[in-house]
């Protein structure tokens, strides 16, 4: 009898030891998976700039359409400044040798060099880029011409999922808390980038 009772006490000893660790590693893993998904929404993101970027300087303002984008992407073409001779050479200079030509080359084969995401994944489908890793949600993305003090019409675009999306699956109060924990420090409960409330330089609220 007492060897009985000595295992019984062992298991509960064991089983609350193992619930005393889970608890404490709950928190750990919902945080490590957070960064996880952020990590890839970031990602996903500054492609997103980056095409924006570009699609603005061939149109003058940014697009709220992902059609339009992901059109712009592969059909569009971007303005590149070519130099020929060179501005040092001044003998060139003043024989009117050395020009600028502004050529049109297809923005798939400039921007696939510049979006972080070709360099790691060849196989990366453009038409992906509205999705949120993971969830597949549709990241949210608004354009605006905002009017300055000085009555300057600036474009500005943004773009972000709220952590109730890019989250879902993961431990629901946890959730809640993070939302609480930045509302409370006046920040986004979310991945934005860009702003249509007021120019900042098209920054991620990560930066």
């Amino acid at each position: 009898m007492k060897t009985i009772l000595q295992i019984v006490i062992g298991i509960a000893i064991a089983v609350l030891a193992y619930l005393l660790y889970d608890s404490l590693m709950h928190p750990i893993r919902f945080n490590q998976a957070v960064q996880h998904r952020k990590d890839l929404v970031v990602e996903r993101l500054i492609d997103i700039r980056s095409l924006q970027s570009s699609y603005k300087d061939e149109h003058g303002k940014f697009t709220e359409s992902f059609d339009s984008l992901i059109h712009y992407f592969k059909e569009g073409n971007v303005s590149v400044v070519r130099q020929i001779g060179s501005m040092d050479d001044t003998a060139a200079v003043a024989r009117g040798e050395v020009r600028r030509d502004t050529i049109r080359i297809p923005a798939r084969d400039t921007l696939s060099k510049v979006l972080k995401v070709f360099k790691i994944n060849e196989k990366f489908n453009i038409d992906s880029l509205r999705y949120v890793p993971i969830v597949g949600d549709e990241f949210e993305m608004k354009a605006v011409m905002y009017k300055s003090i000085s009555n300057i019409m600036i474009p500005l675009f943004e773009a972000g999922v709220n952590n109730d999306v890019y989250l879902r699956g993961l431990d629901r109060q946890l959730i809640v808390n993070l939302n609480d924990d930045q509302k409370k420090m006046n920040k986004w409960p979310g991945v934005k980038v860009g702003s249509i409330d007021q120019p900042n330089n098209n920054a991620g609220n990560w930066e």
